[in-house]
C-alpha cells in the first residue's frame, strides 16, 4: 500500500484558521471568503433541484453554509476551526457543528443531497481520500462542489520570495503551498469516482499597498504557511525587506500599491446514479465530424496534400 506524502502539517490548519475567526478577519480578509460563498450559490442555483440535507465542509464563520442555507435547517457544519461553533450558534442556529479532526470526516453515508467542501482541499495530503468521503457522504445521484485555490493563487509572492531568499541566504524555503492546476485539479474527481466532472475558476487581482500588507492579510484570513518542511523560525528582515522591494518593481498597479494573483478552482461533480448520461462507446457515433464541418476526413497520421 502506497503511503501517502506528507505535505502539510495539517494539525495547524485549526488553529490558523481559529485565530483568523476570533479576529473576525480583520481588515476584510474576509473578502475571499465571500467570494467563495456567492460562487458556490450560483452554482447551486443554476441546477434546477432541491438539497433537503446540505453538508458543508470548510471555515467562514457563517458567511458560505448562510449563503447555502440561511438559518442553517438541514445543514451539517464540520470545521478546522474550534471557534466555528460559537460562530454557529450565532449565524446558524440550527447547524449542527462538529469539529474536522485532521482529514477525517465525520459524515453519515448516503445522508447528503449535497456535499459542499470550501477552502480546504488545498490543504490536505491526500485530496483524493477527502473527495471520495464527500462522495460517500451523497445520497446517490447527490452533488457535490468543491472551491479551493488554483495554480495562479500568489503566483507574485512566490516568485518574490524565492529570488530575495535565493539572493540573500544562498538557498530556498517552502514559503508558499504549491497549488494544482485546473487540469489536475479536475482528473481528481474522476479518480474519486464523480459522475459528469466539471472543472472551472475564476481569477482575479486585488491590490495592495505593499507585499507586508498582503502576508498581514493572509494572516488574517487563516491561509499561512502549513507546509511540512517550512522554517519554524521567523524569516529574516532583510529578506523580508528584500522581497518587497522586488514585489513593488515587478508587479505595480499605480499609486504606489501592488497586485496579487488569487485563483478559485470550483470542481463540481455527482454521486453515481440510474439515468445519468454516460459516455457513447467509441466508434458508436451516426454522423461524422466532418461531414458536420463541411471538410475532408483523413486517417490520423495521414499528411495533407499541397495546397490543402
Amino acid at each position: 500500500m502506497q503511503e501517502r506524502p506528507h505535505l502539510f502539517d495539517e494539525n495547524q490548519l485549526g488553529p490558523r484558521r481559529d485565530r483568523a475567526m476570533r479576529l473576525g478577519y480583520s481588515g476584510g480578509a474576509g473578502f475571499l471568503v465571500r467570494e467563495v460563498a456567492r460562487g458556490i450559490a450560483e452554482r447551486v442555483a443554476d441546477v434546477k433541484r432541491d438539497f433537503p440535507r446540505m453538508a458543508l465542509v470548510g471555515t467562514g464563520a457563517g458567511i458560505i453554509g448562510g449563503a447555502l442555507r440561511p438559518g442553517g435547517a438541514g445543514l451539517v457544519q464540520l470545521d478546522p476551526s474550534k471557534a466555528m461553533a460559537g460562530a454557529a450558534a450565532a449565524d446558524l442556529p440550527d447547524a449542527v457543528t462538529r469539529l474536522l479532526a485532521g482529514d477525517l470526516l465525520d459524515l453519515a453515508p448516503g445522508a447528503a443531497d449535497l456535499a459542499v467542501s470550501a477552502l480546504v482541499l488545498h490543504w490536505l495530503n491526500d485530496p483524493v481520500g477527502h473527495l471520495v468521503q464527500l462522495r460517500r457522504a451523497l445520497k446517490t445521484d447527490g452533488l457535490m462542489i468543491v472551491a479551493l485555490f488554483g495554480g495562479r493563487t500568489l503566483a507574485e509572492l512566490r516568485s518574490c520570495l524565492a529570488e530575495a531568499e535565493a539572493e540573500i541566504c544562498g538557498g530556498l524555503s517552502p514559503r508558499v503551498a504549491p497549488m494544482g492546476e485546473i487540469r489536475e485539479l479536475g482528473a481528481l474527481l474522476q479518480r474519486a469516482g464523480f459522475a459528469m466532472p466539471v472543472a472551472d475558476s475564476d481569477c482575479f487581482d486585488v491590490s495592495y499597498t505593499s507585499a507586508l500588507d498582503l502576508m498581514r492579510e493572509l494572516r488574517a484570513m487563516g491561509e499561512t504557511n502549513i507546509l511540512a518542511g517550512r522554517r519554524r523560525v521567523p524569516m529574516r528582515r532583510d529578506v523580508l525587506a528584500r522581497a518587497g522591494e522586488l514585489y513593488a518593481r515587478h508587479f505595480p498597479v499605480g499609486d504606489g500599491r501592488v497586485r496579487a494573483t488569487f485563483e478559485i478552482v470550483y470542481l463540481t461533480g455527482w454521486a453515481p446514479g440510474p439515468g445519468q448520461p454516460k459516455p457513447l462507446r467509441p466508434g458508436s457515433a451516426r454522423a461524422r465530424l466532418a461531414d458536420a464541418l463541411g471538410t475532408e476526413e483523413r486517417p490520423a497520421g495521414e499528411k495533407t496534400r499541397p495546397g490543402d
